[in-house]
């Protein structure tokens, strides 16, 4: 499949880089903070940075295949996207893929069609875990002009290895609120963000839990009882993990550290609640302090 590069391209490749960025920061101040319970909620209370350097996850180096994608055919292409997938995971197993992503992307790699390796995951009814949601958020930002893309593109980059409906509706939610941040960075609007993140997240659980965050936002609910509440991430699933995620980033556009403060606050998988934060709220005009910028390893394109 061929596709031709948009006029400005480069200017939607710059968008999609800035996510990444915060994606990519996001994910590797998260990981940091795995350990023994008390010990890293005293490190969180008392916003102790890690000691660099902070290397990246699996969710970073999807999502470096996806901006590669976008980089080179301004759009997804799902075929070419699950072989990009599968080369990456192959020079390097050991960055923290999910039991089930190690079966998709070794099949891949092995030669079985990506529509087949990801079909049989779960009895055949397909993963419905957040790894599409984690790596989506550069599609919002290269998309940002029409969301109808936004959701066509991140379903694309999600079937490769999340063939249940709700492993592709986290990734069109949190592409959705990467497109809304940039969209509405002159003036933030979280409660906007989430808006648009329901409209267009097609039915399922992760849906209902946009919706519950969304009103738990009108409410003020502390983010302490709505990952109590929504989860945040402990089933690695999208619907337990992207509510959280989003609803984080809805109250602290603008603020790139204060948002992955508080989102890492919610515990639960941890290095993807904060790569989903952050490549939303860094499309927000929220600059990346340079100091994180510096102590995360740096990008393997």
């Amino acid at each position: 499949m061929t596709h031709a590069r948009p006029p400005d391209h480069a200017d939607r490749l710059a968008r999609a880089r800035v996510s990444l960025d915060g994606l990519s920061v996001g994910d590797a101040f998260g990981e940091r903070f795995f350990g023994p319970s008390e010990q890293v909620e005293g490190w969180i209370a008392a916003k102790r940075l890690p000691e660099p350097p902070w290397s990246y996850t699996d969710d970073t180096e999807m999502a470096l295949s996806i901006v590669e994608a976008l980089q080179q055919r301004g759009a997804i292409d799902p075929d070419a996207l699950a072989l990009a997938f599968a080369r990456r995971y192959q020079r390097d197993p050991q960055r923290g893929y999910g039991g089930t992503a190690h079966e998709i992307l070794r099949a891949i790699g092995d030669g079985a069609p990506w529509q087949q390796a990801a079909g049989e995951a779960f009895g055949g009814q397909g993963s419905m875990g957040n790894g599409g949601a984690m790596r989506s958020g550069p599609i919002g930002g290269y998309f940002a002009d029409d969301l109808a893309r936004v959701v066509a593109e991140a379903r694309a980059s999600a079937v490769p290895t999340h063939a249940h409906p709700d492993g592709q509706a986290g990734a069109i939610a949190v592409a959705v609120a990467a497109a809304m941040a940039w969209r509405t960075r002159a003036r933030p609007d979280g409660a906007a963000l989430l808006a648009a993140a329901v409209e267009h997240t097609p039915d399922g659980p992760t849906r209902e839990g946009l919706v519950r965050a969304a009103r738990f936002r009108r409410e003020g609910m502390s983010l302490r009882s709505a990952a109590r509440l929504l989860g945040s991430g402990y089933g690695v699933i999208s619907s337990d993990t992207v509510p959280f995620a989003l609803l984080c980033a809805s109250l602290h556009l603008g603020d790139f550290a204060a948002a992955m403060w508080a989102t890492v606050a919610g515990l639960g998988d941890r290095d993807t609640t904060c790569a989903i934060a952050g490549g939303v709220v860094a499309l927000s005009g929220a600059p990346i302090p340079a100091e994180w910028l510096t102590a995360r390893e740096p990008l393997t394109f």
